[in-house]
């Protein structure tokens, strides 16, 4: 048991205790009491912060958002001015158009007037001369009447055969003497312009053969050429297409062929494999190859210098093509190629001269011949072949018509295709043009002749234009005209089973009536 001052004691201690507790809880509140209020501080500062910025941020959204609104409502402002600046520009144009408008009426109603005022005074003068011409005529006619004793008609009937008679006449000697003058003129202009355009051209006449000549190193080249058992010169005849012949001609080979092409292939492969030193079938054949294909490229650059040098462009790739394979078309030994510029430049100065399009005479001059180009693979005769070929790669109606028609197969539509046909003419009839001797000239020109004449009922036959063109007279009570085309188709069989020739013969067959009297 414990005592009362034990008791006391514990009791005292425990009132002490609870009296530190309490006031040391009431200390550790008021601290917390303190700091809770120090943050919340805090916190409202912090509050307060970012509510500043938050409304810094809304004042500065709302200035730029004010400022764009400035710019956009600026800009549409703008435009709208301008808008009306060009719409009162536009209303102001309409306003002078309008009054020039109308002071273009007002000068031609002036005008009209004015036309109007010296219309009615040449009808006042032309009546005024009727009337005096009517007089006239009465008095003619009451003189004549009192001199011949005639009556009104009588006298008119008179008085118009005289003047009728005499019109007639004067008629007559003023067109005859006109026509003479006429022709003596344009005779004169014509020869001016041909001989003009004549030297203005200047094409060099270049005649090619039907064999080339390749140079060899040495004589013991002609043994690799032929090979064993003559197996190389065999495969090069076969591989080109042409006759390579080799005789004593010293240090060279001869190749022989009527197409120019395969015989330059031919010189050219033969060049290369002379050259490199390897001679054998598959290398004669794998250079034949490549020779075909530099000749392709080198016949588009013939073609293209060609257009450079007559100035004539924006043709098509092929017909270009086609041009440079002409180098390699002779006609009577007469390069096809040259013959096409030079015709191209003669139509350009006969065009500069009668006042033509001097571009489309060149273009029709450089094409005129270019069915050439394929007439040695495809039937029908190179006039109308060219037309073809320049319709298909897209030349105009009236390039077409001067290359079909510049050999009179088709009718000409324009002066162009006429120029074609004198230009064509002119150069192939200069001196040094076409090859060909006058023994064999005369010989076909009889041979022609003699085949029309072979024909019963053959009058009289006349090969003209060298020999492109033959007329046949026909005796007309033997040869109806029902049988003209029948015989001019029975002569140009024969002349195609039994004749050579370049190009086309036109064949012409006419019969004439006459019915002759004799008054006594």
């Amino acid at each position: 048991m414990l005592s009362a001052a034990g008791i006391i004691f514990i009791l005292a201690s425990l009132g002490l205790g609870a009296g530190c507790g309490f006031f040391f809880g009431a200390k550790s509140s008021e601290k917390a009491r303190k700091r809770e209020k120090e943050e919340a501080g805090s916190l409202i500062k912090q509050a307060q912060g970012k509510a500043e910025d938050i409304k810094r941020k809304a004042e500065l959204d709302a200035k730029e958002m004010l400022y764009k609104l400035r710019v956009d409502f600026e800009a549409q402002t703008e435009k709208k001015r301008k808008d009306l600046d060009a719409l009162e520009k536009r209303i102001l144009q309409r306003e002078e158009n309008l009054e020039k408008r109308v002071e273009f009426f007002q000068q031609k109603e002036s005008e009209v007037e004015r036309v109007r005022v010296q219309l009615k005074d040449a009808e006042q003068t032309l009546e005024k001369k009727n009337h005096q011409l009517n007089e006239l005529l009465a008095e003619e006619k009451k003189r004549l009447q009192e001199i011949a004793y005639l009556n009104i008609d009588q006298a008119r009937e008179l008085l118009l055969k005289r003047i009728d008679s005499e019109m007639v006449e004067e008629k007559a000697e003023i067109l005859k003497r006109r026509s003479e003058e006429i022709k003596q003129e344009s005779d004169k202009i014509a020869q001016d312009i041909i001989s003009l355009a004549i030297k203005r051209c200047a094409v060099e006449h270049t005649q090619d053969t039907t064999v080339s000549v390749v140079a060899l190193p040495n004589d013991e080249m002609k043994g690799r050429i032929i090979g064993r058992e003559g197996r190389n010169i065999r495969a090069l005849e076969m591989a080109t297409g042409v006759d390579i012949i080799i005789d004593d001609t010293p240090e060279a080979v001869t190749i022989s062929g009527f197409d120019p092409i395969r015989r330059e292939i031919a010189r050219v492969t033969l060049e290369k494999l002379v050259s490199d030193g390897r001679i054998h079938p598959a290398r004669i054949e794998e250079t034949v190859e490549k020779v075909k294909k530099e000749f392709e490229k080198s016949i588009m650059e013939e073609g293209k210098n060609l257009c450079f040098d007559v100035d004539v462009h924006n043709l098509n790739p092929e017909l270009v093509r086609l041009l440079g394979k002409l180098k390699y078309r002779t006609s009577f030994g007469q390069n096809a190629l040259q013959h096409s510029k030079e015709v191209a430049l003669l139509m350009a100065g006969l065009a500069a001269e009668l006042g033509l399009d001097v571009r489309l005479a060149k273009r029709i001059g450089l094409l005129h011949d270019i069915g050439k180009a394929i007439d040695q693979q495809v039937e029908g005769t190179h006039a109308l072949l060219g037309a073809d070929l320049a319709k298909k790669y897209g030349e105009r109606e009236i390039v077409l018509n001067a290359i079909a028609a510049h050999h009179e197969e088709v009718e000409p539509k324009s002066i162009y295709a006429v120029l074609a046909a004198a230009a064509d003419a002119i150069s192939a009839s200069r001196p040094g043009a076409r090859r060909e001797t006058l023994a064999t000239y005369i010989k076909r020109l009889k041979s022609l002749e003699a085949i029309a004449d072979s024909f019963a009922g053959v009058e009289k036959s006349f090969a003209i234009q060298a020999g492109r063109e033959i007329r046949i007279m026909v005796k007309s009570d033997q040869i109806g005209d029902s049988a003209l085309t029948v015989l001019a188709r029975d002569i140009k069989k024969k002349i195609e089973d039994e004749m050579d020739y370049p190009g086309q013969i036109k064949i012409t067959v006419i019969r004439e009536t006459r019915a002759v009297d004799y008054a006594r």
